[in-house]
């Protein structure tokens, strides 16, 4: 399988990634596919040769080692990776399509773009996102629980007995290096549940962030709103200023010099 090929192909999401999202991706290729590539394909490599079961009786070690293994942890985990990995196809494909309809919507409007930003996390490629970190980290939890349920556990026991046709009786089975699978399977199984726990911490960053989003404009709608209607309805002025000024009465009729008499004549009747 060409391992590179398909990261070149998901490492194209990592610009429209958050910081969880991009941590999320390194685990992926790093501690999961790095690992499975290099070195769990050749701990699993001999594990039909080397199941030894103390019996000569034809097919008998066959039918024993299928009980046990249904299916092999190196394939499991090569379905998983696939799994997982692809949703983020679907955040690409649609960057990919609004980029597309940008540019029909461009020549047929003389320039204008329909887009300011493709990939910017607006609308449906949200809600697109938000999609695929639920499938990503779905796909990781049910592959835990096919694991966890196929194999009574994450443990990896060194004998195993085995009473299935066509067995003459109970036999000793042996598994092939069963301390180093047993880190390798804990390892794995680490690795996914620290995916799932950055596919929730991204998720809910997302979410977070959406609803601060729609509080702020809905905060600057607000403030917007009280401004307009205090420019529509002028400051009353207190009633003490407005009772003082009208209150006095000024003749338009008298002269500057009959007004200064007047007042002079208010003053010597004061004082006396």
């Amino acid at each position: 399988m060409n391992w590179s090929a398909l990261e070149a192909l998901i490492s194209g999401v990592n610009k429209y990634s958050t910081v969880f999202g991009r941590v999320w991706l390194s685990v992926v290729f790093v501690f999961r596919v790095m690992v499975y590539v290099v070195a769990a394909q050749r701990v699993w490599g001999d594990e039909n040769k080397d199941f030894v079961c103390n019996t000569a009786q034809p097919g008998c070690t066959n039918v024993c080692y299928d009980h046990f293994f249904p299916i092999s942890h190196i394939r499991l985990w090569a379905l998983q990776l696939i799994f997982v990995t692809c949703p983020s196809l679907m955040v690409v494909g649609h960057v990919k399509y609004r980029e597309k309809k940008d540019v029909q919507y461009t020549h047929s409007h003389k320039g204008t773009h329909l887009y300011a930003n493709p990939g910017k996390k607006r609308g449906g490629l949200w809600w697109t996102y938000v999609v695929s970190l639920i499938f990503k980290a779905g796909f990781d939890t049910g592959f835990l629980c096919i694991l966890y349920y196929v194999y009574e556990g994450y443990d990896m026991p060194r004998l195993s007995k085995c009473s299935l046709e066509p067995c003459p009786n109970t036999v000793d089975c042996y598994i092939s290096r069963p301390t180093e699978k047993k880190i390798f399977t804990i390892f794995m199984v680490v690795s996914s549940a620290l995916c799932i726990l950055m596919c929730i911490c991204e998720m809910v960053y997302l979410i977070c962030k959406r609803v601060q989003k729609r509080m702020n404009k809905k905060h600057e709608a607000n403030k917007r709103m009280f401004v307009e209607n205090h420019e529509l309805t002028p400051l009353a002025k207190p009633r003490s200023e407005f009772m003082s000024k009208s209150s006095i009465r000024v003749d338009p009729t008298a002269s500057v010099q009959n007004l200064t008499n007047m007042k002079s004549e208010e003053v010597t009747s004061t004082k006396m």
